[in-house]
């Protein structure tokens, strides 16, 4: 008889919700986690630190920027680093510490170490195997490489280590313009360092809807960043306290060099499965070593699922989740399900930026016929009356059946606004629907409602 019903392999955001589910639904749960505390990259070092750095930013952000226009006059705040270190570490253990409740409460088992998988059924941590009926890896990412890059996590660094740099650089140039760079280049520009950002594209934040994309883009100029775009970085060299970044112009093949305190290697992650034994078991992987899954997120191996970071799709933490609690329900014999095309993305710089579903460009590839509601936050009175009236919202519907398609947010508390429309999306809802629903006045949501108004007869307040 199996030790267990189900061991999951890895405590980040995908697997311990995963384990809770598993355990809820009467399966008895073990979690293998070689990290001193559990929640993964999240936790430790991703998603919850750097939104702690991005709101302590943000506040002296206000202060040095805000303050004085409404009446609040004093000594513009200084920063203490160290004490900023210590409130994102009590932040990130307030969490950790709440999942290991959370274990306790579900009498899910923590097993400490790193597991691999000598056999079907057999998850080994240390000396030590345990028998189970189902093996779910939840193993998730690590940051990609680049040629020619060698970091060391103190002058040239991963999100990891510039989550937690002896100091406040004075120069810091970040190689990538996706999500994490934008965030953490935004967190020490607001600091005071010079921030450069290298992409080898021509627009930031890939994917994007290229709207967007140039209004992020404007505004993070107009707030400090500087970009250089598409230039390939070809190589770092690094001392002790300094770092110089060689590029190429892709326009002209022209080589340059610029100096940093720091330089921060955000070119994306990639999934992380070394050391579980997938290939002698024979598992199936993409060519992107991602591990393949069925619609019941089982692998080619009976018995073995996959979820999270480590299987094709985004690498986020909610989509992660969402995996794993339909894992759970798969393996309990229910009918897990999640919906791919309702899963939003988030940036948490200042102004927010988010989306869900399609883009203009998604659209016109699948020759579909779509209609645009578009309102700027110039329009909204809670923006303008809190400095926050940079960006607009763009619904997309159908132009037949006006169901709406997808959303894109550029502007405050855009990460929040953004699940009215998953919510509509979800019950396929249309954009009258939306346009119809009572908004509390003044409330930055009531930009979503306008937005559904012009894909219509028109917004109000535009």
């Amino acid at each position: 008889m199996a030790n267990y019903d189900v061991i999951v392999i890895g405590a980040g955001p995908g697997g311990y919700v995963c384990a809770i589910r598993c355990a809820q639904l009467g399966l008895k749960t073990a979690v293998v986690e070689g990290r001193e505390t559990l929640g993964g990259t999240c936790l430790n070092v991703g998603c919850i630190p750097s939104k702690a750095l991005l709101h302590a930013s943000h506040q002296l952000h206000e202060a040095e920027h805000n303050f004085a226009k409404m009446g609040l006059k004093g000594k513009s705040p200084s920063v203490d680093w160290t004490q900023m270190q210590v409130y994102k570490d009590e932040v990130i253990e307030g969490n950790t510490k709440g999942i290991e409740f959370l274990f306790k409460k579900n009498k899910i088992d923590w097993l400490k170490g790193w597991g691999s998988i000598p056999a079907a059924g057999k998850v080994q941590v240390g000396d030590e195997i345990h028998e189970t009926k189902n093996i779910i890896i939840a193993s998730g990412s690590e940051p990609s490489s680049l040629p020619g890059v060698e970091v060391d996590e103190k002058v040239v660094v991963t999100s990891t280590g510039a989550l937690s740099l002896g100091k406040i650089p004075k120069k810091m140039v970040v190689i990538g313009a996706g999500v994490i760079g934008l965030e953490l280049g935004s967190v020490y520009s607001r600091l005071g360092a010079e921030v450069t950002v290298i992409e080898f594209l021509k627009e930031i934040t890939p994917g994007m809807d290229p709207e967007v994309q140039k209004t992020f883009q404007r505004i993070l100029k107009k707030q400090g960043l500087k970009f250089i775009m598409g230039a390939a970085v070809q190589k770092t060299e690094a001392t002790k306290t300094k770092a110089k970044v060689t590029y190429k112009l892709l326009k002209d093949d022209s080589e340059h060099v610029i100096d940093a305190d720091t330089v921060l290697v955000a070119t994306g992650r990639k999934p992380y499965s070394d050391g579980l034994g997938l290939d002698a078991l024979g598992v199936e992987m993409t060519p992107r070593g991602q591990i393949k899954v069925g619609a019941d997120w089982q692998t080619n191996v009976p018995g073995i699922y996959a979820i999270g970071d480590v299987i094709e799709g985004p690498m986020l933490a909610h989509k992660a989740e969402d995996e794993g609690m339909a894992a759970a329900e798969q393996v309990a014999g229910k009918h897990g399900h999640v919906n791919y095309g309702v899963i939003p993305g988030v940036i948490y710089t200042w102004p927010e930026v988010a989306n869900v579903g399609e883009t203009e460009a998604t659209l016109k590839e699948q020759s579909r016929a779509y209609k645009v509601g578009k309102f700027m936050f110039m329009g909204n009175g809670r923006a303008k009356a809190n400095f926050a009236s940079d960006g607009f919202v763009k619904i997309l519907a159908d132009k037949e059946t006006d169901r709406i398609l997808g959303a894109h947010i550029i502007g405050p508390a855009a990460g929040d606004l953004i699940h009215e429309v998953c919510v509509a999306m979800e019950f396929g809802a249309s954009a009258e629907d939306l346009a119809l629903t009572c908004h509390a006045h003044p409330t930055y949501s009531e930009a979503v409602r306008e937005a559904a108004l012009a894909c219509g007869d028109g917004p109000i307040h535009s």
